[in-house]
């Protein structure tokens, strides 16, 4: 099938909208830019896609014509009439107008089994990447645009691992996919993007009944990165120095790095030092 591509200026110049920056609207408009998206996602006709900010469905149509069914959210009200109008050919489609940080995902997806294609908000990349990892019902792929700054960020390597990291590496495996150039949407933003995938594991390297220490614990040590790990964990975790210093010891890290350097096999010992000591 011949792949259609919208006139996102034009038609937003019928329905008489302005793309709207409260709502972090840049549309991706560039088919090169949406191919890659595309290709990235590698939709099979089999699958259920999930598509957070469909806007005015650039994406949502060549995600339908490759997929069983899509579930397309929008927020923005004004731009349900439009992406009704785009997307009444298309009867695997389900438009759903609400916020997707706030909407149960459970209640969206029913079957469980289903992926992410996404141009998303540049301003809620982090919570909408942290909503879909934690869910109840978690996507096998992750694909989004985001800046390309915070691509890099989420697929940096021990040593350089932030938070943001490690919340995302502790579920699965990202990749930086493709490049998109700032020009590839409108309105143009101040920065590139990047297409970044997140294909999840069956279950998070760090046990779940242990996860919320664990995040507790990764917040704690990056709270004040800048010190070493016995002086910020000690500080985020109110416990004193020496307890915390023998905790670390225990745990095989030395007291003296920073919670960068770690990767997640050393915050997960640390993690079950942590909690057989309470």
């Amino acid at each position: 099938m011949t792949r259609q591509y919208l006139n996102v200026p034009a038609l937003l110049r019928e329905y008489g909208l302005q793309p709207k920056k409260s709502l972090g609207q840049n549309f991706l408009i560039d088919p090169n830019g949406l191919d890659k998206v595309m290709l990235a996602a590698g939709v099979r006709p089999q699958d259920t896609v999930l598509e957070i900010g469909a806007g005015l469905g650039s994406l949502t149509v060549l995600l339908a014509q490759a997929a069983r069914q899509v579930v397309a959210v929008e927020i923005d009200r004004s731009l349900i009439a439009p992406l009704t109008k785009v997307l009444e050919p298309y009867q695997n489609v389900r438009i759903v107008e609400g916020d997707v940080l706030k909407l149960p995902l459970e209640d969206l997806l029913p079957e469980g089994e289903y992926l992410v294609a996404a141009n998303i908000p540049y301003y809620i990349s982090s919570a909408i990447i942290r909503r879909l990892l934690e869910s109840k019902i978690r996507p096998s792929r992750v694909v989004l645009t985001v800046q390309q700054e915070v691509a890099e960020r989420i697929c940096a390597r021990d040593g350089k691992l932030s938070l943001l990291a490690l919340s995302v590496q502790v579920f699965g495996q990202p990749r930086v996919e493709a490049h998109i150039p700032a020009g590839c949407f409108y309105p143009v933003p101040d920065v590139d993007s990047a297409v970044l995938s997140i294909t999840l594991y069956p279950q998070p390297l760090i046990a779940l009944e242990e996860l919320d220490d664990f995040f507790r614990l990764a917040h704690a040590g990056f709270s004040q990165k800048r010190k070493t790990l016995r002086n910020a964990l000690s500080a985020g975790l109110g416990l004193p120095a020496g307890e915390m210093e023998a905790l670390l010891l225990q745990a095989g890290i030395d007291a003296r790095r920073r919670a960068e350097t770690l990767g997640i096999p050393e915050w997960g010992r640390l993690t079950s030092v942590l909690k057989s000591g309470k």
